[in-house]
């Protein structure tokens, strides 16, 4: 078998690309990343040896490049995790989200749409999305798989956009296809513009913490080694058609996770109790803010047997182990030097 994985040099892609290979010696994968500020292929150097992986550079809004190159692997499968994902960034440059994850989405269903050509058998697209194209939770309830779509930011917006044109080319053309809305991924490797790797970069370097309004947003936790594990399942074993969503069942205030990483923070670096948390710093709220999220993931548990594997504290404390123990990365990331890599690997820009 021959998997797609878009956005395998990101934070959530290279531990699928990762589990795929650790996993599935006998499958070939090929990860395609355009390597933006996100992508990094030093997130893969453990596996970049392997006979099966393939890494190519290219962007997915770019369509007759993705149908030369599923002409050129005749892919079995796809995985489609490349996107823009940043909030603040898509209040920022909306047009950027809307492009990439919207008209990207779509030229990857054009592309398997035409190199499949109605021949499915032993096929799949399986797209990731997010619990943030529902909207905004009150103080209870869940987040299901029926919950009606309700994006508040642009980012949101445009996650469900992509989602509908999935749905609408399995509808319309047979495309076999299935989708997993998850929430908040946290874990190694992950970009420290998102809460829990800029925080430990921020207390490593005594810098302030900020907290958007009184940091009283709610967001259910996912370990992403369990994300990796889930979307190996769907992909194998979900139903063509269906949606799936995957939570940590870990709800935490932000604030109530941000004592938590300092409490952890300063038993590591040795600090005195207490000293990370003077570093918190409250800033005006972000707009669109949505207050709280909470994934209802009993129907992938009932029909795939999927749970989490680990508490939220023990995947925190494993996470602020890694960041300590690789500064090297983090240094890199924080300094833009690890754009640099892809040129020091393969010889070209």
């Amino acid at each position: 078998m021959h998997i797609l994985i878009t956005g395998g040099a990101g934070f959530i892609g290279s531990h699928v690309v990762r589990h795929f290979l650790n996993h599935y010696p006998s499958y070939t994968i090929s990860n395609l990343d355009s390597l933006t500020y996100a992508g990094n292929l030093a997130n893969l150097s453990d596996v970049e040896e392997r006979q099966n992986y393939r890494f190519v550079k290219g962007d997915i809004t770019d369509g007759d490049f993705l149908m030369r190159l599923f002409e050129e692997h005749q892919f079995d499968g796809v995985i489609h995790l490349a996107a823009e994902s940043h909030v603040d960034r898509s209040i920022v440059n909306p047009t950027a989200f809307v492009v990439t994850n919207v008209m990207g989405t779509v030229n990857l269903l054009n592309a398997a749409k035409a190199s499949w050509q109605s021949d499915y058998e032993g096929k799949k697209f399986y797209h990731i999305s997010t619990d943030e194209v529902y909207g905004s939770l009150g103080s209870g309830g869940l987040f299901t798989e029926e919950t009606p779509y309700d994006p508040h930011s642009p980012y949101s917006a445009s996650k469900a956009s992509s989602d509908h044109f999935v749905r609408a080319w399995h509808d319309t053309f047979g495309l076999p296809v299935v989708i997993s809305n998850c929430s908040n991924n946290y874990g190694s490797f992950q970009f420290p513009e998102k809460l829990i790797p800029l925080f430990i970069n921020n207390i490593l370097h005594n810098k302030p913490l900020p907290v958007y309004g009184k940091g009283e947003n709610i967001r259910d936790w996912l370990w992403v080694v369990d994300h990796a594990q889930a979307i190996d399942l769907i992909y194998h074993q979900g139903k063509t058609g269906e949606t799936y969503n995957i939570g940590g069942h870990n709800e935490w205030s932000n604030i109530d996770l941000i004592r938590l990483l300092c409490r952890i923070m300063d038993t590591k670096l040795s600090r005195a109790a207490g000293e990370s948390e003077k570093l918190v710093t409250y800033v005006t709220d972000r707009a669109g803010h949505d207050l709280r999220y909470a994934i209802d993931s009993s129907k992938l548990q009932r029909e795939l047997g999927w749970v989490p594997s680990i508490t939220f504290e023990k995947g925190l404390e494993l996470t602020v182990e890694w960041y300590l123990s690789n500064g090297e990365w983090l240094n890199n990331v924080t300094s833009g030097s690890y754009q640099h890599y892809y040129e020091k690997m393969y010889g070209v820009r």
